[in-house]
């Protein structure tokens, strides 16, 4: 179905009424589930912030339908970021921009600047238009666990927090944007994402990495020292190394009597004892890691285990964005075998 006849959907129309209320909505993209409210209203991004349980003091990514739309909310667009939007909107890119004043400044955290990006979604694209305004628009989860993929995500974290969802059935990417700034200059990634830097540097010639998001390799100097986010209901710990070095780091665990969750690739063929084992893809197909790993650390219930091993994988292409999340998701504990 088309943007335009999706425009008369009853849940569209029900659900664009109540965001010029300034009431929130959760809706589907093509990376996560967005809990959307209007980025010019003031009341609507307090009621995002108090659904998730966030703090107040981050920035949020404002969501466009068309690019003519841009130039109401930002003060210059430079040749670079107009190649790059040509490139990959509508997609899993944002760019970050200097507002002109007109967003909420809830939105924009009292920054200069503001991120902005189209999504490849029918139904998201079809709800922007019908609201008639840009949408501020997080991930639809509480804040810390992991990010919704499904609209019975969405529901488990936030049912009775915000006026609906509109279910449009499960996620491609999996994985939240790639955001970017520097467009007047040299780009630098400031998240990795479903845009790769490979596929960056392909349009727009070298690319930096946010030296924050590599000091996440350090090593905690106790648990809890890193922040963390899309967190599964027990302590995860990544492990790097071979398939026997895990098995191996799974069966001490249980010899001091835990119940272990086992988060894997289909690869992985070892026969090892846990409470509970979860496969979020294939290793030899990224996309899939992508596609399911939030489902994955959602798999894991409360209670239902004690501790929480996971494979890792290469920070190269889609497996730098993958890995990030991990990492967050982990807080910082990483086991790494000798010699690897």
């Amino acid at each position: 179905m088309s943007v335009d006849n999706l425009a008369n959907h009853s849940q569209i129309v029900e659900a664009a009424h109540d965001l010029v209320l300034h009431h929130v909505v959760a809706f589907p993209t093509e990376t996560v589930y967005g809990l959307g409210g209007d980025a010019t209203s003031d009341v609507a991004i307090e009621r995002i912030f108090e659904a998730k349980g966030r703090p107040a003091d981050n920035p949020l990514i404002v969501h466009i339908a068309e690019r003519a739309q841009l130039r109401d909310y930002v003060k210059e667009i430079s040749p670079l970021a107009d190649k790059l939007m040509s490139a990959f909107w509508p997609g899993p890119l944002t760019i970050v921009f200097k507002h002109n004043g007109h967003l909420s400044k809830r939105v924009t955290a009292g920054l200069p600047t503001v991120a902005v990006r189209m999504p490849d979604h029918p139904v998201a694209l079809a709800l922007i238009k019908a609201a008639g305004v840009p949408l501020a628009a997080p991930s639809a989860n509480r804040s810390g666990r992991p990010s919704p993929t499904t609209a019975a995500h969405v529901y488990e974290d936030l049912n009775g927090k915000i006026s609906g969802i509109i279910d449009g059935g499960a996620t491609g990417v999996g994985l939240e944007s790639t955001v970017i700034t520097g467009t007047e200059g040299t780009v630098t990634i400031l998240r990795p994402g479903g845009i790769t830097k490979e596929d960056l540097e392909a349009v727009c010639g070298p690319v930096l990495t946010d030296p924050a998001l590599k000091k996440e390799d350090d090593t905690p100097i106790s648990p809890g020292m890193k922040y963390v986010h899309y967190a599964p209901n027990a302590p995860l710990t990544l492990v790097k190394g071979t398939d026997a070095f895990l098995h191996k780091t799974a069966e001490a665990a249980n010899e001091k009597g835990l119940r272990v969750g086992l988060l894997v690739t289909e690869d992985y063929l070892l026969s090892t004892k846990v409470h509970k084992k979860v496969v979020m893809g294939s290793r030899e197909d990224l996309t899939t890691i992508a596609q399911h790993l939030y489902e994955a650390l959602r798999a894991f219930a409360e209670g239902e285990v004690d501790v929480i091993f996971s494979e890792t994988f290469p920070e190269a292409g889609l497996g730098n964005a993958i890995m990030n999340r991990l990492k967050k998701a982990a807080g910082g504990r990483t086991i790494t075998e000798t010699g690897n």
